[in-house]
């Protein structure tokens, strides 16, 4: 039986480029491809893919924050990182997000196709370089907690702030998330609060830093 897998990457090129060699390979079946997180969302919800692609810098739902939705509804779906950042703060998101594997985009095809087969048995894959940084953070600071946007603000409260940090104002917001202008309104005073920042401009700065918005 084939592995049923989702791509998802905002860039059509990376897509189709990475659909072509899929499909190519015997085992795997691509039954779909998402440009951002939240369609990625809704996809695996309808098609129950054994296995998603995931890219870490979308717009409107990174893939970190898709990841967590997609490990918490659908458990039996894996999930493996492929990107180009390989920063710690994203490999240990990803990973605490769910992600069963995480590769940088200049790895060789043949090198993904091993993740996936690889983490569809339930174990975990990392490129050799992402393995460095994994163990050089632990080794160095093993017991350190990490202060940073994910332990700060609630997985609401960032969706809002990566949109807020996309340009996208209060009613674009609440229709997005299905909540009301209000909700949104008291979530962006939450986060103001909560990072003690009170301007847009920081907390553009703030989203772009933290990773959650590459705008």
């Amino acid at each position: 039986m084939s592995i049923k897998l989702i791509i998802v990457d905002d860039h059509k090129i990376m897509r189709d480029g990475l659909r072509c060699l899929l499909e190519n390979t015997p085992g795997m079946e691509v039954i779909a491809e998402a440009a951002e997180g939240r369609t990625a969302v809704q996809l695996v919800r309808e098609l129950s893919p054994d296995v998603v692609i995931m890219d870490v810098a979308m717009p409107d739902l990174n893939g970190i924050e898709a990841t967590r939705k997609i490990r918490e509804e659908s458990p039996d779906t894996k999930v493996v990182a492929l990107s180009m950042h390989s920063d710690k703060r994203f490999v240990a998101e990803m990973l605490n997000a769910g992600a069963s594997g995480y590769l940088l985009k200049d790895c060789a095809f043949e090198e993904l196709a091993c993740a996936v087969n690889t983490i569809i048995s339930d174990k975990y894959y990392l490129s050799s370089n992402i393995a460095g940084v994994v163990m050089a953070d632990y080794v160095q600071s093993p017991h350190e907690k990490n202060i940073s946007v994910f332990s700060v603000l609630t997985a609401r409260e960032r969706e809002v702030l990566q949109l807020l940090a996309e340009g996208g104002n209060t009613t674009r917001i609440a229709a997005t998330l299905h909540v009301s202008e209000k909700t949104v309104d008291a979530h962006r005073r939450n986060i103001m609060s909560k990072l003690d920042i009170q301007s847009m401009a920081g907390l553009i700065k703030y989203a772009i830093r933290e990773g959650l918005t590459f705008i």
